[in-house]
């Protein structure tokens, strides 16, 4: 069965980020609680998640090279988005993620004091992503692109268990129909499968989100069904992971979520980057 590899040093996997940056992400999420721009958001979603990436991979020797993960922005351009000394890169082993952040800021976080009150506390949050809000929505340049850089990669790691591909964005693509570019970048492929190619649709309605669908009569609109038709089926390992999760899910269920609030954007990639197979 496909999506089995090991994840090791000696074969290590890949996430690659592809954020919608697109004059529409100033705006915030509908029916938010918080006025905070969606961009900005999603930037503290993603620099959450690639120093909860880090985390997974640091031994006592150091940060082992299980991933490598790149981030790429579309908006007025398409191209790398990290900052700092990865700046330009494509994608970069975890290690460097870990070690070259572009800076550390000091954030709030209210926490239990242990007497049933709350308070806050002061922690330091690395930086690999900056929020940018202007231009359109080049989707399928995004995707072009993402097949680019792992028709780069793959050669390299032919074995290894497939990339993950998670695309974020709160419209439709502005460059025509992306399914052809997301197409052949799900034809990508190592010996234990295809290229995974995941979607979240940003809320703009103020609506439930709709996660994991199986059906796309289940959908409000043709563009949700586009979406759902672009993501790849979740595998065997993230099926499990969000039935755990509480997520009604069946083998016919996408890597889709539509309407996501943040919530359900940070659930989401918390499942999709589940390592299954970590060695």
């Amino acid at each position: 069965m496909p999506y089995q590899a090991e994840i090791s040093r000696t074969n290590p996997s890949c996430f690659l980020f592809l954020i919608d940056q697109s004059g529409s992400m100033e705006d915030p999420f509908a029916g938010g609680e918080s006025s905070r721009r969606k961009a900005d958001l999603l930037a503290d979603a993603i620099n959450r998640l690639l120093q909860n990436l880090v985390i997974k991979c640091a031994k006592e020797e150091g940060i082992r090279d299980y991933f490598y993960v790149g981030v790429i922005g579309y908006g007025e351009k398409v191209g790398p988005a990290l900052s700092g000394q990865l700046a330009g890169r494509e994608l970069a082993p975890i290690s460097d993620i870990g070690n070259l952040p572009a800076r550390i800021e000091e954030r709030k976080k209210k926490v239990e004091d242990g007497a049933g009150g709350i308070v806050e506390q002061t922690i330091r949050f690395p930086i690999w992503f900056d929020p940018i809000c202007h231009g359109a929505t080049p989707m399928a340049q995004a995707f072009t692109l993402a097949h680019d850089v792992l028709t780069r990669w793959l050669p390299q790691h032919a074995d290894s268990f497939p990339p993950l591909v998670i695309n974020i964005t709160d419209g439709e693509a502005t460059d025509g129909d992306p399914s052809t570019a997301a197409d052949a970048l799900r034809s990508l492929a190592t010996s234990d499968g295809n290229v995974l190619l995941f979607n979240v649709h940003l809320s703009a309605k103020g609506a439930k989100p709709i996660e994991f669908p199986d059906n796309p009569a289940l959908l409000p609109d043709q563009h949700a069904r586009l979406m759902f038709d672009l993501s790849s089926l979740l595998t065997p390992t993230m099926r499990t992971v969000a039935q755990q999760e509480g997520y009604a899910v069946s083998e016919n269920s996408r890597g889709f979520v539509f309407n996501a609030d943040m919530i359900s954007v940070i659930k989401f990639l918390d499942i999709g980057t589940r390592p299954s197979n970590l060695r």
